[in-house]
């Protein structure tokens, strides 16, 4: 994550075209080739930055107050990630968020960026509906499972690997992360604070409201 934060300080401060991979290593005090035994260009450099970004999310999402339905777990993620200081370990303060909008901005304008973001953004939509089908479970009555069927292993019980979250869970974690995604892009193309009517939480907030009818549940 140091290589990350280093990359992202001087793409902020000398923008993308302004920064070499040497830099990055000079920066984090390593040497060329230490970086590119764990990256491959100065664009991945901060991949770790938007993937830290999206687990937030997903463990927002997870650790939501038990029954809430999906729409409203989603967006008391959506407040407790997005809303700067907003108490969460790991959260991103008001002054980071200008950092957010400047990597958000360099991923929407230089291709080799968009690409890592683009990336990035699939693997937390995986995440995201890993998360709703543990919610799912979690909320099934055992009398509601069919005759025979055992309660679910833990993945420390050693349960067997299976294909993963069923499709339209797969379809509801990528309508929902599309919806955040489109927030987060809208705020950082423009000048609006963190907070506000115009900030992230409430871009997301409102995205999320007008798919209330969407069936969360397949």
């Amino acid at each position: 994550m140091e290589i990350a934060r280093a990359a992202a300080g001087l793409f902020v401060r000398h923008g993308l075209r302004g920064t070499r991979a040497e830099d990055i290593a000079q920066a984090a005090g390593i040497a060329p080739r230490t970086f590119y035994r764990y990256f491959a260009s100065k664009e991945e450099a901060v991949a770790p930055l938007y993937a830290a970004g999206a687990q937030r999310w997903a463990d927002a999402v997870r650790e939501a107050p038990a029954g809430l339905s999906v729409p409203e777990a989603l967006e008391h993620a959506a407040r407790v990630t997005l809303s700067p200081d907003a108490g969460v370990p790991g959260g991103v303060s008001a002054a980071s968020w200008e950092w957010v909008r400047t990597l958000i901005r360099l991923a929407i304008t230089s291709p080799a960026l968009r690409k890592v973001w683009a990336e990035v953004c699939q693997e937390a939509e995986g995440k995201l509906a890993q998360v709703l089908a543990e919610r799912a479970e979690s909320e099934r009555e055992p009398e509601e499972r069919a005759p025979g069927e055992r309660e679910p292993a833990s993945a420390d019980a050693g349960a067997a690997p299976h294909d993963g979250p069923p499709p339209d869970l797969r379809f509801a974690a990528a309508v929902a992360s599309a919806a955040v995604r489109v927030a987060m892009e809208t705020w950082a193309e423009g000048t609006a604070a963190a907070t506000g009517a115009q900030g992230p939480a409430a871009l997301a907030m409102r995205n999320l409201a007008a798919l209330r009818d969407f069936r969360w549940d397949g």
